[in-house]
């Protein structure tokens, strides 16, 4: 954190992955979901924030996770954007098919019943 609090003062806005809301999604991918919705409130009380959550089938398309999700930004604030997207097979994860373009509005319309900018991508 000490990087970011000297970086920050210079910083007008950003977009942070939010890959999911499960501690043990984000260990599969070598991370950490307490460090990121740190790093998340410390943004939001400096700049403009906006999220993007990649929505992977069989990973982190449940509509109680982005429910949870997007109730907890709206924790942080209200007005913070929320990018629901669609994930193409590519690279190191050719192992299942695009999301369904149906699912992501339906997921986005989950969120935006907490949170007033909710955008779809990659439809």
């Amino acid at each position: 954190m000490e990087v970011m609090e000297q970086i920050l003062p210079y910083v007008d806005a950003m977009n942070i992955d939010l890959k999911g809301f499960r501690e043990d999604y984000y260990r599969k991918l070598g991370g950490d979901l307490d460090t990121v919705k740190s790093f998340i409130v410390r943004a939001a009380a400096d700049c403009h924030v906006e999220l993007t959550t990649l929505i992977v089938p069989g990973e982190n398309d449940w509509l109680d996770e982005i429910e949870e999700e997007a109730a907890w930004i709206a924790t942080v604030d209200r007005e913070i954007p929320l990018h629901v997207t669609r994930f193409f097979p590519r690279y190191h994860m050719t192992d299942r098919e695009a999301t369904d373009i149906k699912r992501v509005y339906e997921l986005a319309d989950a969120a935006g019943r907490y949170l007033p900018y909710v955008y779809v991508g990659n439809c």
